[in-house]
């Protein structure tokens, strides 16, 4: 879907051309792979098998590599997928905890949630960026699980509350170790996996918080029926609070073992040498760059270039196109008419069927359920910005960074006067909004498209025009040489 970014950069912001007279990595490593397929296990066949179209299907790619992806497979992209996993647990807890009793029994007003949201959101904001910083300096395989310990024991605090005024403290400390999972997840997929592999690998990421939802759901009703009022706790508490974790601890401990940390430095268990190597070359063939030296000069390589303001201005559309993380229009619309609170796992929607609102109950349902399917942008949206960032790992670590920071920093207050509480379960203005913001959306998605291609094909007659320049010198030394003989 995305093209790659070839170019490197230097501390000026001036693009670094390859030397023509050196042969691309890659280059050399599909030669010597065409060459000997039958030895290392390429495909001989020009046709692309039919699940090509579902998965990865890289003709260059020997049984060495593709052993090595299937290892990435089942150890980073399952740790990433269940610590994301947890984290999103956690956020929709709150949205079913408020139509669950919460409301009831910490006495609160309709519009407390959103307090309690921006006070998750502002701390999720505050640690965006010096998580992203740490992350270049620290091992992820440390600082992660640090930070998912801390925040599961932060979330079994919030069984004791007794007022939303306790919630909303705990509620932001809660916010500042989850903000450093998501950018710091999409920095380490982009430094191990190439263009080809990496969309998909986000999206699968990105769907364990789905996972999160409907287990939410399954899990609200087995635990309120069974601990409702034991040891004097409430059936939210329970279920909110208290198995979260039961659930987080053992992924947290997990993960100190499983990251990998980035290729240049890692030490995991399941890799050995060969693979490691393997690690590097691969980033080197695509131009994903590893980490160097942090100065200040990264401020420069970073606001000068436009990457940064146009990625931030479209993943601010992309967070702020619905309501906050706990409001749920399908749980209170559900409320609102009586149907059973259990169902609210179904997921948000908002298109422009529920801005109409005078429609059939039925594609209402419909409007819920595939209102799902623009999720998809987010994950795609950071490993785009992985791929036209990958010559430069610290810019591409703070532009991640900076792009979920500044979506959030928007999600603080701006769900308070499109999706208020107070609106439910109609959301009139909330819809309406969440239509131009998808309007917005393509505008901004095709700006940066055109912008990449520009870059691209300037890189292009760039280098073009090196090669014609070492042309020349060539024959006129090559005329030089015939003189002196």
């Amino acid at each position: 879907m995305f093209a790659e970014s070839s170019a490197r950069w230097d501390d000026s912001g001036a693009p670094l051309l390859p030397n023509p007279d050196s042969t691309s990595p890659t280059v050399e490593r599909r030669n010597s792979s065409s060459g000997s397929s039958s030895e290392n296990g390429a495909s001989e066949d020009p046709r692309a098998p039919w699940w090509s179209y579902i998965w990865d299907s890289d003709k260059t790619r020997t049984r060495r590599e593709r052993k090595f992806v299937h290892k990435l497979d089942l150890s980073l992209l399952t740790i990433l997928s269940l610590g994301y996993f947890i984290k999103n647990l956690d956020q929709t807890n709150i949205a079913n905890a408020y139509v669950s009793g919460m409301k009831e029994d910490l006495k609160m007003d309709a519009n407390q949630i959103n307090l309690i949201d921006v006070a998750w959101t502002t701390g999720y904001v505050v640690g965006q960026l010096p998580s992203q910083v740490v992350l270049t300096k620290v091992r992820p395989s440390i600082w992660i699980p640090s930070c998912e310990m801390v925040w599961m024991m932060l979330t079994v605090c919030l069984a004791a509350t007794t007022s939303s005024n306790q919630v909303i403290a705990i509620r932001f400390f809660v916010g500042l170790v989850e903000s450093i999972f998501y950018p710091a997840a999409h920095f380490i997929l982009g430094s191990w996996y190439k263009p080809s592999e990496l969309g998909k690998r986000a999206c699968i990421f990105h769907a364990s918080a789905a996972a999160a939802t409907m287990f939410s759901g399954y899990l609200q009703a087995a635990v309120y029926k069974g601990l409702n009022g034991r040891m004097g706790k409430a059936g939210w508490q329970w279920r909110l609070f208290i198995m979260d974790g039961v659930i987080s601890a053992p992924i947290a401990i997990a993960g100190f073992f499983m990251f990998p940390d980035l290729p240049e430095n890692t030490r995991a268990f399941y890799l050995d040498e060969d693979d490691r190597k393997l690690a590097i070359q691969r980033m080197d063939d695509v131009g994903r760059a590893p980490r160097k030296k942090l100065g200040f000069s990264i401020l420069r390589r970073v606001f000068t270039r436009w990457h940064v303001y146009a990625l931030t201005v479209l993943y601010i559309i992309f967070i702020n196109a619905g309501p906050s993380s706990s409001i749920s229009p399908l749980a209170l619309w559900l409320k609102a008419n009586n149907y059973p609170v259990s169902l609210i796992f179904f997921g948000l929607f908002t298109s422009l069927l529920l801005a109409i609102w005078e429609i059939p109950a039925g594609l209402k349902w419909f409007a819920y359920f595939a209102g799902r399917i623009a999720v998809l942008y987010g994950p795609l949206s950071m490993s785009w910005a992985n791929e036209i960032c990958g010559s430069d790992a610290e810019e591409r670590a703070l532009v991640l960074g900076i792009m979920n920071a500044s979506g959030y920093a928007f999600n603080a207050w701006l769900p308070m006067l499109t999706y208020p509480a107070v609106d439910a379960p109609r959301f009139k203005k909330g819809f309406w909004f969440s239509t131009a913001a998808f309007i917005a959306q393509f505008i901004i998605t095709t700006t940066v498209w055109w912008l990449q291609r520009r870059d691209n094909r300037r890189h292009g007659e760039e280098k073009e025009a090196t090669n014609e320049v070492d042309t020349q010198r060539e024959s006129e030394s090559a005329r030089l040489v015939e003189i002196v003989i």
